[in-house]
């Protein structure tokens, strides 16, 4: 299991457009992916968990992947995440 604390660039943060990409992205990982904000986690795979945690841009949040491939998809979401984009 590898974790990751994040500052969100996305200007739109991670609201429902974002977070489809993401769960997209991280749906062709085998690995569990999960957020977590305040102390609430949230399965990165889950459209409606993710929209509850209320991740705006420069939100600090929490990724862990576990899972045989763990160490790409926490590359690859992290710099979904970390890269700042007009998308809304």
């Amino acid at each position: 299991m590898l974790s990751k604390e994040v500052i969100i660039k996305n200007k739109a943060g991670l609201q429902s457009k974002t977070a489809a990409v993401f769960i997209h992205k991280a749906n062709n990982f085998k690995s569990s992916i999960w957020i977590e904000k305040d102390e609430r986690k949230a399965n990165g795979k889950s459209l409606l968990g993710l929209l509850s945690l209320g991740i705006g841009t420069d939100s600090k949040v929490m990724i862990t992947a576990d899972g045989e491939d763990e160490d790409l998809a926490l590359q690859v979401l992290e710099e979904y995440l970390t890269t700042e984009t007009e998308e809304e």
